[in-house]
């Protein structure tokens, strides 16, 4: 399953790192752990010029930590280096992760404008999540004391149904049909302290993300029957490379609008490469998007990244019409 990491690669791959213009680059030989500050690498395949530039202040790149080197030893291919530079944080590394030799783009700097993109899509695209919840007497609490889960990223219900088989008792039944019922999605503050079903008293507290904590109040449903309520979501802030795209919300075609926009940020107010510039120019002619001598790089990389959120908006029209609300209740 794909997740940030492999789509910051495809960034670099696609847009910042053209095969004909990567930085000087070699391996890690023996596993670091955070503290230590001995950095083994492989020699060959470093040029003598460029084995020479990991001298006294250069800085190199393994992952997303950065490194200052203060000392090079050629003979035994070792250098020393000071850790967490330039306010990355120290990381253990594996025998065989990449060295990158003064990188342009550094990663922490890619994944935190990944990071960007992603929060800054909503409100004009959206994240979806469909809940089972059981209809209950007055508000239904969304997460619970122990599982709060994401659901303060919640935004507002798109619809809901449920099963019956007999519509005047409202009974529940399966493989009979479904019935549209009316939701409201009301705002609590947080923490928010209740009486759970046990009269034990419960407090449901979210640490990250939005500030609230959701109910839903239903009409035209008895209490104990059960509704596939599904909402309108923000997209999860990203915290680490392995955040999967389907835990943070993103649908695989949202990947494209991602790669231009960070691309955009990257490129802004740089001297650009010929190699890089002739190369993002043939991936946006590729897109059938081409990029005319006057125009500059990082705008046509916006505005094909518009192009690429206008089409988006209307899949996700065309797959969730806007709901009709009438006194805050969403039918």
């Amino acid at each position: 399953m794909a997740n940030i990491g492999n789509l910051v690669d495809r960034t670099f791959r696609e847009y910042l790192e053209p095969m004909d213009d990567i930085v000087s680059y070699t391996t890690l030989s023996t596993g670091v752990n955070t503290t230590e500050t001995s950095i083994v690498f492989n020699g060959d395949l470093l040029s003598v010029e460029e084995e020479d530039a990991l001298d006294t202040g250069t800085i190199i790149e393994i992952g997303q930590e950065l490194m200052i080197c203060t000392d090079l030893n050629a003979v035994t291919n070792t250098i020393t280096v000071t850790r967490a530079a330039r306010g990355t944080t120290a990381a253990s590394h594996t025998a065989g992760d990449l060295i990158k030799i003064a990188p342009p783009f550094p990663r922490k700097n890619v994944f935190d404008a990944v990071c960007d993109q992603i929060k800054n899509l909503y409100p004009t695209l959206f994240a979806t999540e469909t809940l089972e919840v059981v209809v209950g007497d007055g508000f239904t609490l969304l997460g619970s004391y122990s599982a709060p889960g994401t659901n303060n990223y919640l935004v507002a219900p798109i619809k809901s149904i449920s099963q019956y088989t007999d519509f005047a008792a409202n009974s529940d039944s399966t493989n009979v049909v479904f019935r549209g019922v009316a939701v409201e999605l009301i705002d609590l503050p947080n923490p928010f302290t209740y009486t759970d079903d046990t009269s034990t008293e419960r407090t449901i507290t979210y640490t990250t993300g939005p500030d609230v904590v959701h109910a839903l109040q239903f009409a035209g449903i008895a209490s104990g029957h059960t509704a596939y309520v599904t909402f309108k979501k923000k997209f999860i802030d990203p915290t680490a490379e392995t955040d999967t795209l389907a835990t943070v919300g993103l649908e695989d075609e949202y990947e494209p609008i991602i790669m231009a926009g960070v691309a955009a940020h990257m490129l802004s107010g740089r001297d650009i490469p010929t190699a890089t510039t002739d190369y993002i120019t043939d991936q946006l002619s590729t897109s059938s998007f081409p990029v005319d001598s006057a125009t500059r790089i990082r705008n046509s990389l916006l505005s094909y990244q518009r192009a690429l959120i206008q089409q988006a908006r209307k899949d996700l029209r065309a797959r969730y019409p806007e709901p009709v609300s009438i006194n805050n209740i969403v039918y």
